[in-house]
């Protein structure tokens, strides 16, 4: 199976945040455990006796809040870099990144989230199956999401593709169930998500390419045309 794990970064309803992103990074399953030993790797760094007690959240570390100002301020950008090269970058086979990036202000009337997930939904569904008329694999996919305000939505969202189509007039086809929600404290893959989602914030709405710079190249792409970044500006 496909994992998807998804995180949100910004706030819709915040008006001095131009940008709202949806992104995580699809693991296939016996890779995310492999996946997980890297970012504890990086985690051992803060707290080595105990490193499930480090979350790595990216505007956290950035801002040192939640405790990181603790640590000096270039060990945990070091951090944010090393979790995406050493979680993403060093894992081309079995890991790739999906993103939506929407400018707020250019969908006035529309539903921020519902079109992130849509666009998210939908990229995901066509690798599942191009993974299985290119490669012959069957695996399904699963999306897992940081637990949120927004988990009975998505989920409504989640069925209603699947039943009736999205916005283009297809269903979805390659989903083992609706999304699931988890504790990001306990899901290092949660965590990773949160940080590629931040790496886009960062790009997008700060113009500051020192985290994305490490994941460019990454998002699902086949021939040379990238799928799995939608930017909507």
């Amino acid at each position: 199976m496909h994992l998807l794990y998804l995180d949100e970064s910004g706030s819709v309803p915040d008006k001095t945040q131009q940008f709202f992103i949806l992104a995580g990074v699809s693991v296939f399953e016996r890779k995310a455990h492999w996946v997980e030993n890297e970012l504890n790797g990086v985690a051992k760094r803060f707290s080595s006796e105990d490193p499930y007690q480090i979350e790595l959240h990216g505007s956290p570390m950035r801002s040192g809040r939640d405790g990181w100002n603790s640590h000096p301020l270039s060990e945990r950008l070091q951090a944010i870099k090393d979790s995406l090269q050493f979680g993403v970058k060093n894992h081309s086979r079995g890991v790739v990144l999906f993103g939506a990036v929407i400018r707020k202000s250019a969908l006035v009337g529309d539903d921020v989230v519902t079109h992130a997930f849509e666009q998210i939904s939908s990229r995901f569904d066509c690798f599942l199956r191009r993974q299985y008329l290119k490669y012959n694999d069957p695996q399904r996919g699963l999306i897992l999401f940081d637990k949120s305000s927004t988990e009975q939505r998505i989920q409504t969202l989640a069925r209603d593709f699947k039943r009736v189509g999205h916005a283009w007039g297809e269903t979805t086809h390659n989903y083992a169930e609706v999304p699931v929600f988890l504790d990001s404290k306990a899901s290092r893959l949660i965590q990773m998500a949160d940080l590629v989602a931040f790496a886009l914030f960062r790009f997008y709405e700060h113009h500051d390419d020192s985290f994305f710079q490490v994941i460019r190249g990454c998002f699902d792409s086949e021939g040379g045309v990238e799928h799995g970044l939608y930017v909507r500006t």
